[in-house]
C-alpha cells in the first residue's frame, strides 16, 4: 500500500510543530525564554506550512472521503468534527498566545499558554489519526476539489 505525498508531508508538518511546542514547554520551565520563544516560533510556522499545504490540496486536490466500512463512518465522521473543531481552537489560541507573548502581555501568555499546548498536542494526535484512518489503515475513499465541486469542472 502507498500512501499520497502530500497528506503525508502536511501530516509531518503538523507532527514537527507540535514537538517543537513539547520542546518549547520543557525551556520555558527552565527558564531559557530566548530559546523558547525561538522554538514556539518555529512551531508556528511548521504549523503554517501544514495549513498552506493543506488548504492548497483541498482546494486544487480536494479532500479525500472516508474509505473504509460503511459501519464505521458514523465514527470517522464524529471524529473528524473533533478533530477540525480542535484545530481550528488550537489555531485561534495559538495566535493569540504567540502574539500575547511577542506584545509581553505575560500573565495573558502564561495563562494561555499551557492550554493551547494542550489543546494543539491532541489536535496532532487526532490529526495522525485521521491521517492513518484515511491513507494507512483504509484506502482513501473519492477526492473532490473545491473547484471542481463549486463549479463543476
Amino acid at each position: 500500500m502507498s500512501v499520497p505525498i502530500l497528506p503525508t508531508i502536511s501530516t509531518s508538518f503538523i507532527v514537527l510543530s507540535a514537538i517543537f511546542v513539547a520542546i518549547g514547554w520543557v525551556q520555558i520551565s527552565q527558564k531559557k525564554v530566548e530559546k523558547h520563544k525561538k522554538t514556539m516560533l518555529t512551531a508556528a510556522v511548521f504549523a503554517i506550512i501544514f495549513f498552506i499545504i493543506y488548504a492548497s490540496r483541498t482546494i486544487f486536490i480536494g479532500n479525500t472521503a472516508f474509505g473504509g466500512p460503511d459501519n464505521l463512518k458514523i465514527y470517522y465522521t464524529s471524529f473528524l468534527v473533533f478533530h477540525i473543531t480542535l484545530a481550528t481552537t488550537g489555531a485561534v489560541l495559538g495566535i493569540i498566545t504567540i502574539i500575547s507573548g511577542l506584545k509581553d502581555n505575560l500573565t495573558k501568555h502564561r495563562k494561555l499558554g499551557p492550554i493551547t499546548s494542550v489543546v494543539w498536542f491532541f489536535t496532532a494526535i487526532t490529526g495522525v489519526a485521521v491521517y492513518m484512518l484515511l491513507y494507512v489503515l483504509y484506502e482513501g475513499g473519492e477526492t473532490t476539489s473545491v473547484i471542481k465541486a463549486i463549479l463543476g469542472f
